[in-house]
């Protein structure tokens, strides 16, 4: 199957919990490079993170960042510094009764003295804890999830694009290597005939060993044969059309065969004869070339 390796996800899973924000792209990368992005508070949920990206994704540099912005208010309390109160109250009698202060304290004017109050946020217990960040943490996976098949769809709608390009380049080098292995045979049997012709002159003056001449046309000819060429190369093609309907990645083994056809073209291009079989043979190097640029975006 082809699939693209560039894509780009992004969703806000909002409850009355919290807001997960997930955001996720990706690129072409010769193997998975994965890169998450998370609050501390969600180091325990990276592992299982990981192989939830692991399960849509083969191929790519993967990038996941992931915030979560809680919509509880905090649980606060309050605590009286009572031997800062005590001995407030000690002062505060003892002026009086110099006659410094008149009336009694009201809680307003406690309230300006910030030592007299401590307000912190009371600490939820063990259990309620952890309760709360294992529903968090199956939200956060929950909302990645959602934002991964989302980019499994653009990425493989960017593979469907892929793929009618590269369908119609391959249709364009089988047509082309059919060309060169006519143009090729062409070229043979012309070369046949003037060796042929060359041999009857020979005979007529009686200059040549006719073993000896027949063996060097066979073993001319024999260098010239691009039989076997030609038949892996459509194997070749064959064998990319397999790959392509396979439901596996399949970026990496298009690449191999690339190279497998770019060595058979070579091949072919040092053995057959004619200069429209040269011509030719920088046509079909030129096409999988634009073959393998595309197939590097492949997974």
């Amino acid at each position: 199957m082809i699939k693209s390796m560039t894509g780009f996800a992004s969703l806000t899973h909002d409850d009355e919990g919290a807001a997960i924000a997930v955001t996720i792209r990706s690129v072409n990368h010769r193997f998975l490079d994965l890169q998450l992005r998370l609050p501390p508070s969600l180091a325990a949920v990276e592992p299982r993170l990981r192989s939830l990206v692991q399960e849509h994704v083969a191929r790519g540099r993967i990038e996941v960042a992931v915030s979560v912005q809680g919509r509880r208010a905090p649980s606060l309390e309050v605590e009286l510094n009572e031997p800062f109160l005590q001995a407030l109250a000690g002062a505060l009698a003892r002026a009086r009764e110099l006659g410094y202060v008149d009336g009694p304290m009201t809680p307003g004017d406690l309230l300006r003295f910030p030592q007299a109050l401590a307000i912190r946020e009371r600490p939820e217990g063990s259990a309620d804890a952890g309760e709360e960040g294992a529903r968090l943490g199956a939200r956060v996976e929950g909302a990645v999830a959602a934002a991964l098949t989302d980019l499994d769809a653009m990425r493989s709608r960017e593979g469907n694009y892929l793929r009618v390009e590269l369908d119609s380049r391959r249709t364009e080098i089988s047509r082309l290597f059919a060309r060169i292995a006519e143009a090729a045979e062409a070229a043979l049997e012309g070369m046949r005939a003037r060796l042929a012709e060359r041999v009857r002159e020979l005979r007529a003056e009686a200059l040549a060993d006719e073993a000896l001449v027949a063996q060097e046309i066979a073993r001319f000819v024999g260098r010239s044969d691009i039989t076997e060429e030609v038949v892996r190369f459509k194997g070749h093609v064959e064998h990319w059309q397999a790959l392509t309907d396979s439901p596996e990645p399949c970026g990496r083994k298009l690449d191999f065969l690339l190279q497998e056809m770019n060595r058979e073209v070579n091949t072919t291009g040092s053995k057959a004869e004619g200069p429209a079989v040269s011509e030719l043979i920088v046509s079909l190097k030129a096409e999988l070339e634009k073959m393998r640029e595309q197939v590097q975006n492949v997974e």
